[in-house]
């Protein structure tokens, strides 16, 4: 098998990009980019460090990031494993990248740029939901923001196509195979849904 070993390969197989695709560009936050943004409770949060690259799926019940001004957002860190890689990445690496989604919209909205983990107690204040707040936030500096060509999600049909789940193995059965049976997977999918009603945020 041949691979592409140059970027001139690469460009003559693709040719120039559109004007749409290079003028949707923006380098801070728009009324309408802010707009979809502020719509979206899910995006995929993705960072690079010394031992490769991450990509964390982030969400929330309102909106998954708060703009702090028109060239800054911050995302809190909500309970999740403690693997904490994105973080680990982010402070020695602050590349990120996020790819917002809407249930229902083919788009999605991209936004690329560096972030800072902050521990700040007015910061995580910000977040306080009945006395729980996050960890840490990462403020996020926009680089560029932009939206994505929608035929991603429309060849996976990802809304429209139903309720795919059923056969699938639960992450019980993952970590019962993974531990070859340390784990007993369906005493940890059972005790799930109650673990996860109490440690959401």
């Amino acid at each position: 098998m041949d691979f592409l070993n140059s970027l001139d390969e690469l460009e003559a197989l693709y040719g120039a990009p559109g004007p749409a695709a290079t003028r949707k560009v923006a380098r801070q936050m728009t009324p309408l980019y802010r707009k979809w943004i502020m719509a979206s409770r899910f995006c995929v949060l993705t960072t690079v460090g010394p031992e490769g690259s991450d990509g964390s799926p982030r969400g929330d019940d309102g909106p998954v990031v708060v703009e702090l001004d028109p060239g800054t957002l911050a995302l809190p860190d909500w309970r999740g494993n403690n693997r904490i890689d994105s973080l680990r990445n982010i402070v020695r690496d602050g590349r990120v990248s996020l790819m917002f989604m809407v249930p229902g919209s083919n788009n999605v909205i991209r936004v690329n740029g560096t972030a800072k983990l902050t521990a700040d107690p007015a910061m995580l204040a910000r977040f306080d939901r009945d006395g729980k707040q996050p960890r840490t936030v990462a403020v996020i500096t926009i680089a560029e923001i932009y939206s994505q060509c929608a035929r991603a999600l429309m060849r996976a049909r990802t809304w429209t196509s139903g309720d795919e789940s059923d056969g699938l193995p639960s992450v019980g059965d993952l970590l019962q195979e993974m531990t070859q049976g340390e784990i007993d997977g369906k005493a940890y999918d059972a005790e799930w849904p109650g673990r996860a009603a109490t440690s959401m945020w």
